[in-house]
């Protein structure tokens, strides 16, 4: 058994005698990276798949990035029992690997009678979650936490434990380790076809075929279009887009808690959160769409969000916005997880992974796990994984261009190329020689946060692009560099 898998990005699969995988997993978001992860603990040959040319790059890559207990979940509910388990597994997670995780707490603020009387009934609905420290706080003791809160506000649900986690590390830490630990990474490899079959099914890619005995669909958004691939039906996604926006690092004192509604049917509504990268942020809304890839922003959605932002918090508005964009959630019309076993096929199907999949998605990976063993696999004595231990992106922990020590041993590391976001020559080397290095620009921002300050790369944009095509395969110098 290899202890290192590989890493492709073009070029033919593998193919020819043991080429064929135990499992292979298709859709390298948070929630297809932790079930690989997962598997790699056995000795097994998996393949993570992926139609985009890095990790994370769908819906994992543009969310609330908060790490949630599960209070508000539909008791009894498969979602309800993994985010809750998730919640502490990632919480652990975080600790052992570096991935940056502050646990805020959050307020749910009444702002009239309705969503008053609903606080109770919230608490009670947290406690049967297993969530037993909740409290309902006044309006006084409301004001006193929070003092930028806008006028109206008449209580607040008090739910310790809520966090805000850095989603993009989190992907690429559970990528990291399972290609550490022996899982192939194939990108770019969009699945346009599945022949099941025995012993194997074959899965015709743009890349060539990849045979399978046991396969697994985490495909998010694509969950129900993949699986008609395999001549299943069983529910259809509609994507649910949530546009956002962050705002400068000048607003961060404006906020100490995640700041929540009262939920309304489309979900947990519009929140005011700082990030862990030192911003706020306000989002998302919730508009179901036709269209899979409608990741644009409009006028109405921003207008909206701002006149939400006013009322909870009037002095964010005097704060200059930095980035605006939106990410699309899959909503089955089912107010739980669609994940399912076929035996028959030897086929797992993990959809419907609201807003909630990253807060769950070590939990979601066990349970797989057990599923597959239903399937028929046998996955053999369990082993450690590869270390990790991934680079911080958090403000509240330390970052290298403060580290003296660090700067002693490689004077790159106190060279700072991105001011906005101080972001040194050093961090960003490292991330292009990585195990999993960026495709493209885009996921060198996820990787170090360059580029992602005020001036959105107007400054330093130049200098990272010369640094990352420096930095690429020959092979790929004349594939473009990003988006």
């Amino acid at each position: 058994m290899r202890t290192s898998g590989e890493v492709t990005r073009s070029g033919p699969l593998p193919d020819g005698e043991g080429a064929a995988y135990d499992v292979v997993v298709v859709g390298a978001g948070v929630v297809g990276t932790a079930i690989a992860r997962a598997l790699a603990r056995h000795p097994l040959r998996v393949a993570l798949v992926e139609a985009a040319n890095d990790v994370g790059d769908g819906t994992s890559k543009a969310n609330t990035a908060i790490l949630h207990t599960g209070f508000d979940a539909v008791p009894g509910t498969l979602e309800a029992r993994l985010v809750r388990e998730g919640h502490r597994l990632l919480t652990a997670y975080a600790r052992e690997t570096g991935i940056p995780v502050e646990p805020l707490g959050a307020l749910l603020v009444a702002r009239d009678e309705g969503q008053l009387a609903a606080l109770p009934r919230l608490a009670e609905k947290a406690g049967r979650n297993g969530h037993h420290g909740t409290r309902i706080i006044d309006a006084d003791e409301l004001a006193a936490r929070e003092t930028h809160l806008g006028p109206g506000a008449l209580a607040a649900l008090d739910v310790p434990g809520e966090s805000i986690v850095c989603p993009w590390t989190t992907v690429l830490a559970y990528a990291t380790q399972a290609v550490r630990s022996g899982v192939d990474l194939h990108l770019n490899c969009r699945v346009e076809g599945v022949r099941p079959g025995t012993p194997h099914h074959r899965l015709a890619t743009r890349r060539g075929t990849l045979r399978t005995r046991l396969l697994v669909n985490a495909c998010g958004l694509y969950a129900d279009a993949f699986d008609a691939l395999v001549g299943r039906e069983d529910f259809t996604v509609t994507p649910r887009r949530g546009q956002l926006l962050v705002f400068d690092k000048f607003a961060r004192d404006l906020v100490r808690h995640i700041l929540l509604p009262v939920p309304g049917p489309l979900g947990k509504g519009v929140l005011v959160s700082p990030t862990v990268y030192g911003n706020v942020m306000l989002g998302p809304t919730a508009e179901d769409l036709d269209d899979k890839t409608a990741t644009g922003t409009t006028a109405e959605g921003i207008a909206g969000l701002l006149e939400q932002g006013g009322r909870v918090l009037p002095a964010l508005l005097d704060e200059e916005v930095t980035a605006v964009y939106a990410g699309l959630r899959a909503a089955t019309g089912q107010e739980d997880y669609r994940i399912a076993a076929h035996p028959a096929l030897r086929y797992v199907t993990v959809g419907g992974i609201r807003s909630t999949g990253l807060s769950a998605s070590l939990a979601i990976a066990e349970h797989v796990l057990g599923l597959l063993a239903d399937c028929g696999l046998d996955p053999g004595p369990e082993r450690p994984l590869a270390p990790v231990r991934m680079p911080n992106l958090g403000e509240v922990f330390p970052r290298p261009y403060r580290d003296a020590g660090l700067i002693a041993r490689d004077p790159d590391f106190g060279a700072i190329v991105c001011h906005c976001e101080r972001v040194t020559r050093g961090e960003i080397r490292a991330a292009l020689a990585s195990t999993i290095p960026p495709g493209g620009l885009d996921g060198l921002r996820r990787r170090t946060r360059a580029r992602g300050g005020r001036c959105q790369g107007n400054f330093c944009g130049a200098e990272v692009r010369a640094l990352f095509e420096e930095a690429r395969p020959p092979t790929e110098q004349n594939g473009g560099g990003g988006r």
